[in-house]
């Protein structure tokens, strides 16, 4: 009997993985071969992966619900894949994916359609990843030739303000007091000062 794995990612801590754990779990992985890292794809500097490729031999198959699981980097999924079924020996199974299982068609047919198949796969969803950061820029110059502000807006200074800022500037009060003075933080009070003080 071959020992199963399952892999779950999610890109941050506030994803939840259930869909991915249930999927899994009804392939009979018992519940202490599933890791799961709580990080982004773009590369595969993720602990727990990395304790689940340690374990894997030619003894083991690695289930994944589907290929963005594994990772998102085009170049980077191929050599894991690499890694795991010629370094390794292991056998990957995709979920989503019935063509990348490489338990089935081990002839060199088999290996040719499952390379195949897995460089589309990961090609697309790369350049899905590039179409969507291009969208975002254009999207963003448009709003800026637009007037949109972005970040926070920008805090207009009053009267009470500067007026504090100089007795301190003329060493007339202290720090504390001026911020006080002013309602606002110490270290607010000292950024806001330093940028107008050549206007003090």
């Amino acid at each position: 009997m071959k020992t199963l794995y399952g892999y779950m990612r999610v890109s941050t801590k506030e994803q939840n993985e259930d869909r991915q754990r249930i999927r899994l779990l009804a392939e009979n992985i018992e519940e202490g071969n599933l890791f799961l890292d709580k990080q982004s794809g773009k590369d595969f500097k993720r602990e727990n992966y990395q304790k689940l490729l340690a374990l894997l031999d030619s003894n083991s198959v690695l289930f994944v619900t589907s290929i963005d699981r594994l990772g998102r980097n085009y170049s980077e999924i191929i050599r894991q894949w690499k890694i795991i079924t010629q370094e390794k020996m292991a056998d990957i199974v995709v979920l989503d994916m019935p063509l990348l299982d490489t338990r089935k068609h081990k002839d060199l047919l088999g290996t040719l359609i499952s390379d195949l198949v897995l460089s589309l796969l990961s090609y697309v969803a790369e350049t899905e990843r590039t179409f969507i950061r291009e969208s975002q820029r254009e999207g963003i110059a448009a709003a800026h030739k637009r007037g949109v502000k972005f970040g926070r807006p920008k805090v207009e200074l009053s009267e009470i303000f500067y007026i504090n800022a100089r007795r301190w500037k003329n060493r007339e009060i202290s720090l504390v007091e001026a911020a006080k003075n002013c309602g606002m933080a110490k270290s607010t009070f000292w950024d806001k000062a330093r940028e107008v003080s050549e206007n003090l």
